[in-house]
């Protein structure tokens, strides 16, 4: 299970180093094999490859010519890149995935359970602020019980 939130770099050939928190667990569970995609809030997602083949499927069988469909296979889909854990830990993420989610050298790692999302700088504050913003109100249907 991924869980915390890394503040990170990327070098300047588009590489992101793993925290060696994480590496273990992504060998176990992918023998470094991952998947990086888009997500509709212009973060990546960074799932283990066996996590993400289901997610694909799933996708993939949404009907083509439903324009909501469409749009998420476009997205989802087209954005979709294998990568390898190298030697060092460390995954390529690709210029246009780079742009997609405005990432600079400062970015954010994010643990969500069985995948990563990853955010830039402002991108990560920006959604920090928004939780903040909704005050006493930020626990949404189902939740609305949880003590912590």
């Amino acid at each position: 299970m991924f869980q915390g939130a890394a503040a990170l770099s990327i070098d300047a050939k588009g590489r992101l180093a793993i925290p060696a928190r994480y590496r273990g667990a992504l060998a176990a569970v992918a023998e470094g094999q991952l998947v990086l995609t888009a997500h509709p809030h212009r973060c990546l997602l960074l799932y283990p490859e066996p996590a993400w083949l289901p997610i694909r499927a799933k996708v993939l069988a949404a009907p083509s010519f439903q324009q909501q469909s469409a749009l998420i296979k476009r997205l989802l889909i087209g954005f979709a890149r294998e990568e390898t854990l190298d030697s060092a830990g460390r995954v390529l993420v690709a210029p246009e995935l780079r742009q997609f989610a405005e990432l600079d050298k400062d970015v954010w790692l994010v643990g969500q359970g069985d995948h990563f999302e990853i955010w830039s700088d402002a991108g990560w504050r920006k959604q920090q602020e928004a939780l903040f913003a909704l005050g006493d109100n930020f626990l949404p249907p189902g939740l609305e019980d949880l003590a912590l």
